[in-house]
């Protein structure tokens, strides 16, 4: 059905490609020489044989032109610095069709080549302007609809396009969860915020399919279609040949995809809206209706390079860059235009000239507007807090009846049985969260049947079935991307991750994707979730830096990322039910780290004390976010700052240090560890005369360095002022692992130098 257009010749040894590939199209349409067939009705075929209709490719092809001249506008403005953004869509603009053939209300996570998508999508609703909105956020203006300024991103709150700026391939994994969490909201009763039969869209470079982000996202994908369950995700993959400079094999993409059980391969000719408008189809069809994982594989090509700082010519010849340039999909658009009957050449050109002057008068405009000028202004939407509608919410406690039946009575309640460990308070806020929250989702590896490993989650799947509470596969970068997927939909997800050393392998889903959204969003979108982390180490009898593993500094770095870490069991439920209140309230994402070694302890002072049992809160209460805990509140001769495991050891410490230089000692358990309450840091430094800080972390990097800056930052590093802190090492295996975590004997020596 396609012609191919004629190689450009080599008059073109022009080292400006945009130039060239502008010139390029006005010479073809002029010196084109085609058949021309009958003109065809609005609702007939765009050629013969193409389920294209005219109508279509007018719009297709009018989505096409907005998006290249978006592109060439762009390199024109950026060097008088009035644009900030060119990596550009050139020879993708075939992926408006995919726009074209599905929703609005489909979930949408677009690469950065997605400018056809867009300026098609913006069909979808009336009153939008494609170019106007796309100027603004060329130019990071304040106006920009989507990030407020914050970057060039392609999205719309109200076209369900969810802005991405992570990563290579970050954005695969939540949008394979989100296009589960279609179908899960269906099994929880959940009502979604878009029509059941949504499908999930997500698109990518030939170069990005080979990122082990994207990989763990192809092989859920086929093990939840090899377990028959539904997951209507369509994954495009914009295959142009090339990663930057480093070709992409030829027949790598289909080779590599063609055969993948539960992923089914689809493949469209994105330089032809003719004959690619079909394939398609085809695909998105298969993806709704089945709503089996599907695998588009759409033939692009880029030209004018990868991004503006990308100058082709230095590494590539011009006979390639020529034969790339040959293929524009634009050539073959102006070409089905004039061929058809549809369009002559002077209404081609004339449309082609309208559309770069509405994108240069959009982009002129965009550019005399404000933009953000204040630090406030940039971090307005970064980490939104409302402190009384969290604790109202926190607080709120209308679920007796549900509680009473979950827990099998009035005198089975967990508040009026006697006090508990650590492990089993968990459980009990679990428990009652489940009541509380009907969207609340649990689930990672051996949470179920089993429980968790330390048996935390035991009995949550028999109590709410597993549509609640199930196993995942073994990866925690699903288990993040499941998590925002739910989140987009509308439920509150607690993954667990099973050790904080196995975050570490999932980092960027919180980093690049969950604790940026809000920000690049402008608030618009949100994925709250609670994610629980088994943490630090002192375990005895298993070991290893992957089961001990005390480093927290990475979820520390995040943006916009609460981070709690409770030493007692009391204080582990308020805290949990505080963080959802967060995450369900603001939409934050949070990190609660349980002590491992914590979870089963009884004891404080000797064994059989049992004073680190605990008395379950009644529903109605929760803790402050950012509060600590202050232990012997009126002693001023030394206050301890610590947490976790550091707190208990800081506690018997303390008897040993008042023998020993006959101090009163003042113990004060952070709990929140990011944001780190910097006031009440500098509140109990100033009351005491000296100041230690126990922090059972690495000494470079960790919370203690955070402790100690804030108490010299309040004026009070000049008091006698030392640290406990764990070395720069992992951690050994059996008793070798308390020779590089602090220990009680050295919380007492370090007392010695602050005489």
């Amino acid at each position: 059905m396609s012609a191919q257009p004629v190689l450009i010749p080599a008059r073109q040894k022009n080292v400006n490609r945009a130039l060239v590939c502008d010139e390029n199209f006005v010479e073809f349409v002029n010196h084109w020489s085609g058949q021309v067939h009958g003109k065809p009705t609005p609702s007939e075929e765009i050629l013969p044989g193409s389920l294209c209709t005219a109508k279509d490719f007018v719009d297709l092809f009018e989505s096409q032109l907005i998006s290249r001249h978006l592109d060439l506008m762009a390199r024109v403005l950026r060097v008088q610095n009035k644009v900030f953004y060119t990596i550009g869509s050139s020879g993708h603009e075939g992926n408006a069709m995919v726009a074209r053939l599905t929703r609005h209300t489909d979930p949408a996570f677009l690469h950065y080549r997605s400018g056809g998508f867009m300026a098609e999508r913006f069909r979808k609703l009336p009153g939008m302007d494609p170019i106007m909105d796309s100027a603004l956020s060329f130019a990071a203006s304040k106006e920009d609809p989507i990030s407020g300024g914050r970057h060039k991103v392609w999205g719309s709150k109200p076209l369900w396009v969810l802005p991405q700026t992570s990563t290579i391939a970050s954005h695969l994994p939540k949008a394979l969860g989100t296009a589960i969490a279609i179908e899960q909201a269906k099994r929880i009763g959940h009502t979604l915020p878009i029509p059941e039969d949504s499908i999930a869209i997500c698109t990518f470079g030939d170069a990005s399919s080979n990122h082990a982000t994207a990989q763990t996202a192809f092989n859920t994908a086929q093990w939840t279609a090899y377990q028959k369950l539904p997951a209507p995700v369509l994954y495009v993959c914009e295959d142009n040949g090339i990663g930057i400079s480093v070709k992409t094999p030829s027949g790598w993409i289909a080779n590599a995809f063609q055969q993948r059980p539960g992923l089914d391969y689809f493949f469209a000719d994105g330089l032809d809206i003719a004959s690619g408008y079909e394939q398609v189809a085809r695909a998105v069809n298969h993806c709704r209706t089945t709503r089996r994982p599907t695998f588009l594989h759409l033939k692009t090509t880029r030209i004018m390079g990868h991004a503006g700082t990308d100058f082709e010519i230095e590494w590539r010849s011009f006979e390639d860059l020529m034969a790339v340039e040959a293929s524009d999909p634009l050539l073959r658009s102006a070409e089905i235009a004039l061929s058809s009957g549809l369009m002559s050449k002077q209404e081609v050109l004339a449309k082609y000239e309208a559309t770069r002057k509405l994108c240069f008068a959009a982009a002129e405009k965009a550019d005399g507007l404000p933009k953000l000028d204040s630090l406030a202004d940039v971090m307005a939407p970064l980490a939104p807090y409302t402190p009384d509608k969290v604790k109202a919410e926190a607080d709120r406690s209308d679920y007796a009846e549900k509680r009473v039946a979950i827990f099998g009575g009035e005198d089975k309640l967990p508040e009026k049985l006697a006090p508990r460990h650590m492990a089993i308070q968990i459980n009990n806020a679990l428990h009652d969260l489940f009541c509380k929250y009907p969207e609340t989702l649990l689930f990672g590896e051996d949470v179920a049947q089993k429980g968790g490993v330390y048996t935390v989650t035991k009995g949550l799947q028999k109590s709410f079935k597993g549509a609640r509470v199930f196993n995942t596969l073994l990866d925690e970068t699903m288990i993040l991307g499941l998590a925002q997927g739910f989140a987009n939909m509308g439920m509150l997800p607690l993954p667990e991750i099973q050790y904080l050393a196995y975050f570490h392998n999932a980092c960027d889903q919180i980093r690049g994707e969950a604790c940026s959204l809000q920000f690049f969003s402008n608030g618009q979108f949100r994925n709250p979730m609670v994610m629980r982390i088994a943490s630090l180490g002192y375990q005895r009898g298993f070991g290893g830096h992957f089961h001990n593993d005390n480093s927290i500094t990475a979820l520390r770095d995040i943006p916009s990322l609460v981070v709690g870490c409770p030493s007692r069991g009391d204080d582990a439920a308020t805290m949990l039910r505080s963080m959802m209140a967060l995450a369900k309230v603001d939409g934050r994402v949070c990190a609660y780290l349980e002590p491992i070694a914590l979870y089963m302890t009884k004891d404080l002072y000797e064994a059989g004390d049992g004073q680190w049992l605990t008395q379950y809160p009644s529903p109605e209460e929760s803790m402050l976010i950012g509060s600590a805990r202050v232990y012997n509140e009126t002693a001023n001769d030394l206050v301890i700052f610590s947490f976790g495991n550091g707190v208990p050891m800081s506690l018997r410490a303390a008897r040993e240090i008042e023998k020993k230089h006959g101090w009163k000692v003042r113990v004060v358990d952070l709990r929140w560890l990011q944001p780190l309450n910097t006031d009440e840091i500098a509140k109990h430094a100033a009351q005491c005369s000296r100041i230690m800080v126990v922090d059972e972390g690495r000494r470079s990097a960790g919370v203690g360095e955070g402790i100690i800056t804030a108490v010299v930052e309040s004026g009070h590093g000049a008091k006698p002022l030392r640290r406990v802190v764990g070395q720069d090492t992992y951690t050994p295996l059996a008793g070798a692992a308390f020779l590089v975590i602090p220990s009680e004997a050295d919380i007492v020596a370090m007392a010695g130098e602050l005489v």
